[in-house]
């Protein structure tokens, strides 16, 4: 069951509730009796492999996997046709 986070809008009391996602949310604070919110954090993306990060190497050769000597072998056997 995920936790969610809720804030008073008029004392600013802050309550962590643990609920089902089937659950209503929370519409009192449990301080003062008036109304609450949700709050809403984002969420963490991590991505793995090559190619996602600043810090990672360049492949050589063109961006779609070819290389430019195999583009100028399939170019000059072309005009000898």
């Amino acid at each position: 069951m995920p936790i969610y986070e809720y804030e008073c809008t008029t004392c600013g009391h802050r309550f962590e509730v643990k609920q089902r996602f089937s659950d209503e949310p929370v519409a009192s604070c449990p301080s003062c009796g008036n109304a609450v919110r949700r709050l809403l954090y984002p969420a963490g993306i991590i991505f793995k492999g090559s190619g996602f990060y600043i810090t990672d190497y360049k492949r050589s050769g063109s961006s779609n996997g070819k290389s430019e000597s195999s583009s100028e072998t399939v170019s000059s056997s072309s005009k000898d046709d």
